[in-house]
């Protein structure tokens, strides 16, 4: 009997320390209640995101660590307890160290909340309910499978699940259909019209061997030499001599009127987003001095001129093509040309427009409707002389120049598709007829009639979403670099022998 007691007491002492050593209270259960320096392997502990759990501790906890505070929050409630709060999906480890020296040791795994899991693969059912997606959360790590129909869902569905934390994009998009072709048809209208008249007149006489001369010296007129000869630099003046009065008069009267008119209609084709650009023109050289360590060095570079257009179009949600696009007509312009070391620049004349439009395809604006009307007249006279009643036009000359500028852009851009195969495609119509063929066989690639169909190999219905986006980005890289609409022109710059020092009047003289 006393032995069974004693058996009795053994047993009871044992269930109460075990009752006191340290059995956690919370969302989750643990494995052995503290670990010692000499137990191989730390215990388990377990808790959700948002939730508590509670380890209680026989002895008195003097400091207690966790190596990411970012998944959980431990937090000291009394000598004895430690609270641990679940702030982040992941695995960590918590160290508690006791009053006797002991060290608990534990591997901390906080897990997400099933209920988030569920709500987010609710809310991708309600936004893609004919799309085939899974989504699974292991360890700190959102994983997204599936298969979607575009880029545009793919990353909305990656949004949604972004919501879980760290997340791998493992979807696959379908292959995409052909993109849409857009043409724009540009039309061109310029006209230039320009009326001048001249009229003056000039008196020159020889008498007692005195050369007298009246003129306003607006027009180049009569000049009387010390042989009293007489001369004429314009040939198209009209000229009076009276030998009795040794008095001659010429007379400027000049009427001329000039009509210029230019009519382009470049059409140009893009893909829907891409930018595209058309010039019909040239380039004209032109000096540049250069500054820094070969100051007074000469290159050439080139600026283009002539009928231009850039354009960058995008197709809408609603149907209608949005154009971003830069119209532009320039022209030598001699008159206000330079001279530089005895070669003549000429200078541009420029008309351009940089807008922004919206139209349904084939409908058509008027982005640029310019009227330019210039009037100057100069009227040159002899004081006192001009002011004789009817003879005082003989002492006045007058020169009036009308300058009238019409200019007209008209954008047109339609979705277009290429020609099918086997039907005509346009020709030029040649004005007369050209040498004969060298061989009656066209020189040109056999159809697959001769050399067999070619074994293409058809893409899936689907492909990583990583392919499509890299495909994508070769695709932009593929094309020339435009940051604007109208693009900064780059002079191609070819280098000249600079001046000997000290000689001309080039950029040494600066």
């Amino acid at each position: 009997m006393t032995r069974l007691r004693q058996i009795a007491r053994i047993l009871l002492a044992a269930a109460f320390v075990w009752l006191l050593s340290g059995r956690p209270v919370g969302a989750a259960e643990i494995g052995p209640p503290a670990q010692q320096e000499n137990v191989t392997g730390p215990a388990k502990l377990t808790v959700t995101v948002g939730k508590s759990l509670i380890i209680d501790s026989p002895l008195n906890i003097q400091r207690i660590s966790v190596a990411n505070g970012d998944l959980v929050e431990a937090v000291a409630v009394n000598p004895k307890e430690v609270l641990l709060n679940g702030k982040g999906p992941g695995e960590t480890s918590l160290i508690v160290w006791q009053q006797n020296g002991n060290r608990l040791v534990y591997d901390l795994t906080v897990r997400m909340s099933p209920l988030r899991l569920e709500a987010v693969r609710e809310q991708i059912a309600r936004e893609f309910p004919d799309s085939d997606i899974d989504v699974t959360f292991d360890n700190d790590t959102a994983f997204v499978r599936g298969s979607v129909k575009d880029v545009i869902a793919a990353e909305r569905v990656a949004a949604i699940v972004a919501t879980l934390g760290k997340t791998v994009n493992l979807l696959r998009v379908e292959v995409p259909p052909v993109e849409t072709q857009i043409l724009l048809k540009v039309r061109f209208a310029n006209v230039d019209r320009t009326v001048s008249s001249n009229l003056g007149v000039d008196l020159a006489s020889a008498a007692l061997n005195q050369n007298t001369a009246i003129t306003t010296g607006q027009y180049p007129g009569l000049t009387v030499d010390q042989t009293s000869a007489f001369s004429l630099s314009n040939a198209l003046n009209i000229f009076l001599f009276r030998k009795d009065l040794n008095l001659g008069a010429a007379i400027q009267a000049l009427e001329s009127k000039g009509l210029l008119e230019t009519l382009a209609e470049p059409n140009v084709m893009a893909i829907d987003g891409k930018p595209a650009s058309f010039l019909s023109g040239g380039e004209f050289p032109y000096p540049m001095v250069q500054g820094g360590a070969s100051v007074g060095a000469v290159t050439i570079a080139f600026r283009e001129y002539g009928i231009r257009i850039n354009f960058l179009p995008v197709i809408t949600p609603r149907g209608t093509i949005r154009l971003q696009v830069a119209p532009e007509v320039s022209g030598l312009d001699y008159a206000n040309a330079v001279t530089f070391e005895g070669f003549t620049i000429p200078a541009l004349s420029t008309r351009k427009v940089q807008t922004e439009v919206e139209l349904e395809s084939g409908q058509s604006f008027v982005i640029a409707g310019l009227l330019d009307k210039e009037i100057t007249e100069t009227l040159n006279r002899i004081p006192g002389l001009a002011n004789i009643p009817l003879l005082g036009k003989l002492f006045q000359s007058r020169s009036r120049s009308k300058d009238n500028t019409e200019l007209l852009v008209i954008v047109t851009p339609e979705v277009v598709r290429p020609v099918p195969v086997g039907q005509p495609v346009p020709e030029l119509n040649y004005p007369q007829p050209f040498l004969k063929a060298n061989s009656p066989i066209p020189m040109q690639q056999p159809g697959i009639d001769k050399t067999g169909p070619v074994a293409e190999q058809a893409p899936g219905k689907s492909i990583p979403i990583e392919q499509l986006v890299q495909a994508q980005k070769q695709g932009q890289a593929a094309q020339a670099p435009v940051t604007e609409v109208a693009p900064p022109q780059q002079p191609a710059v070819k280098p000249v022998q600079a001046p000997p020092p000290g000689g001309g009047s080039g950029g040494n003289d600066k």
